[in-house]
């Protein structure tokens, strides 16, 4: 049975994939190294099935795909419709054979057992229930399967995602803000309570090592990250213009001095998560 938290999040994915499917170049270009170390830190070979947690709009999978080769089969799982449908376009696009995605929710999706390995990129942060999620995906897996996940460390360590927050704070009356222990971006900031997680749903194994990875932007695609794509767009949407222009003008302020020469460089602090079922 679904709850309002579960609908809620339902919702909030079918906005905010609209967003994701408009800047999908962009987000796939700055989080390419991160899906990179997923798929090899989960040591997928030719012919495994592998389960790619919010695959998003597919990079992930795709990646996987490549390592599975045609005889192998990945499976991308997202609650968003915009992105899943995105998707399967670009696998028919790449010409790939054995992927396939699924609009679901894989909180309680009744999976089949029969998946060699779950990965994720920046896909598991958002579960109501995390406990009864993980429980769920070792439950997609064979006897011996694995899981792997890059998850946000801290927003001090993600300084280009706090300060667009911090600039436009002044100007809003409820400005957002980043839960720790609630489902969003860094809900398992704190390596103690991911283990903790991973743990209660019965998984072995678990270790936790940072990633960071250094990304360069332009000054544009930096304000894009901010106002367009982050927790300030669905604000700023409701807005009127003069409260538009007034953050816009707020957040530029912010990050012009982390930009040289037109470049500024957004530095990804990540945890990367292996575990075994």
């Amino acid at each position: 049975m679904s709850t309002s938290v579960d609908r809620d999040m339902a919702a909030y994915w079918d906005r905010a994939g609209q967003v994701w499917v408009e800047h999908q170049a962009l987000l796939d270009r700055i989080m390419a190294p991160i899906a990179e170390a997923v798929v090899e830190a989960a040591g997928l070979v030719n012919g495994e099935a592998v389960l790619d947690v919010g695959c998003g709009a597919g990079a992930t999978t795709l990646e996987a795909a490549w390592r599975t080769g045609p005889v192998g089969r990945a499976v991308g799982v997202d609650i968003s419709g915009a992105l899943v449908e995105l998707a399967r376009r670009r696998a028919g696009e790449e010409g790939l054979e054995g992927v396939e995605f699924l609009l679901a929710d894989a909180q309680a999706h009744a999976f089949v057992p029969v998946f060699d390995a779950v990965i994720s990129r920046f896909g598991v942060m958002f579960f109501p229930d995390p406990v009864a999620a993980f429980a769920n995906l070792r439950g997609a897996l064979k006897a011996d399967g694995r899981l792997t996940f890059a998850a946000w460390r801290s927003p001090e360590e993600n300084p280009l995602a706090l300060i667009p927050l911090q600039a436009a704070a002044p100007f809003l009356a409820e400005p957002p803000g980043f839960e720790r222990d609630a489902p969003g971006r860094f809900a398992f900031a704190d390596p103690e309570r991911v283990r903790a997680i991973l743990t209660a749903s019965g998984w072995r194994d678990v270790a936790i090592t940072a990633l960071d990875v250094a990304s360069p932007l332009s000054f544009d695609e930096l304000m894009t990250m901010s106002l367009r794509i982050g927790p300030l767009n669905p604000i700023l949407k409701a807005a009127d213009e003069d409260m538009r222009r007034k953050v816009g003008q707020a957040v530029e302020s912010a990050l012009a001095p982390h930009v040289r020469e037109g470049v500024a460089t957004m530095k990804s602090a990540c945890w990367l998560v292996t575990a075994k079922a």
